[in-house]
């Protein structure tokens, strides 16, 4: 999830652990705790393109990460605060907690997390956008009330236990929706009779009323999304896998690397003489019919010193026009 959500979470949860010894403190250090896996975004100013993007999301969001460095965090906070009623053992438990529950959060993104870290497989849900609104603002708005209160009040625990159940009850209604949305898909496929191989389905940006199916066929993949406001057929657009463009290049390391980080949802596009890898996984950068252009796409550059992978830039104008698509789309069809 995005970095004020975790904070978020990771301040609620500290408070859950720790707020009735040490009061707003708790909440300090458990959003610090929330935030700590994803600083392992420095690697992408260590390592190239491929390696950074395997690494997102792996070892810092693993238990045995929670496990190996709540410890160690506890330590150091147990040093600076002297003086509180807090023990090294209690700042360990809230660190571990603080650590732990962001990568379980993020298992419900369509990234995921590599939660059994050294173990490759990656979790992830996809029932959930990595912004989504309905689950950080309401959770914020209970977590600034239980901090204006004192910290042996019973309206703090409570509003931070409102916090966590109200933001947790949403993501388990996405679970459901996520499913309402998988029965919706299948059957318009089976009435088109498309024959597929696989279907993967999650929610489009901000929300959890759209949703997106990327569906596996022969030579191509079919992209459809669907509103729970929708009141006309699902409509498919194709998109031609085009493996055999890569050629030789399919052998590369980095090129085997990226299929696996895209689990094989990936199609390969040639404009003005250049390869680009597009990751399907994230959807296309706007919601026009006849757009080609993914989120995530990498131009593959070979060099007399081996192949280069260049991540495409983003741009905010791209995703204004997404936004204002979106909007309108959620609504329905």
């Amino acid at each position: 999830m995005d970095s004020l959500t975790q904070i978020v979470l990771g301040a609620a949860v500290g408070e859950a652990v720790l707020g009735k010894k040490v009061g707003n403190k708790a909440m300090l250090y458990g959003a610090i705790a929330g935030t700590i896996p994803d600083l392992d975004v420095i690697s992408r100013f260590l390592f190239d393109t491929v390696t950074a993007t395997e690494m997102h999301r792996g070892f810092s969001h693993s238990i045995f990460f929670s496990i190996l460095f709540a410890p160690i965090f506890g330590w150091i906070i147990s040093k600076i605060e002297t003086k509180s009623e807090a023990t090294f053992k209690d700042w360990s438990w809230l660190m571990f907690w603080g650590l732990f529950t962001h990568p379980v959060l993020d298992s419900f993104t369509t990234w995921g997390t590599q939660l059994f870290w050294p173990l490759k497989t990656r979790l992830a849900l996809q029932n959930i956008f990595v912004i989504d609104p309905l689950y950080t603002v309401p959770f914020l708005i209970f977590l600034i009330m239980a901090m204006r209160q004192k910290k042996t009040s019973p309206k703090r625990k409570r509003y931070n236990r409102l916090g966590l159940t109200v933001s947790t009850a949403y993501l388990v209604s996405t679970l459901i929706l996520k499913w309402f949305s998988f029965q919706e898909f299948t059957a318009s496929i089976e009435k088109h009779g498309i024959s597929y191989e696989n279907i993967d389905t999650r929610p489009t940006p901000f929300n959890s009323v759209l949703w997106t199916a990327n569906v596996d066929t022969e030579n191509a993949y079919l992209i459809g999304n669907y509103s729970f406001y929708d009141t006309k057929e699902i409509e498919f657009i194709s998109y031609p896998k085009n493996h055999d463009l890569l050629g030789n290049l399919k052998k590369e390391d980095k090129v085997q690397r990226l299929i696996a980080i895209t689990e094989g949802w990936y199609t390969i596009t040639q404009t003005k003489g250049k390869l680009y890898f597009n990751d399907l996984r994230f959807g296309l950068i706007s919601m026009d019919p006849k757009e080609t252009q993914f989120a995530f796409s990498y131009e593959l550059i070979p060099t007399e010193n081996g192949l280069v992978v260049q991540e495409m830039p983003k741009y905010r104008a791209d995703a204004k026009r997404l936004l204002n698509a979106l909007w309108l789309r959620i609504w329905g069809n």
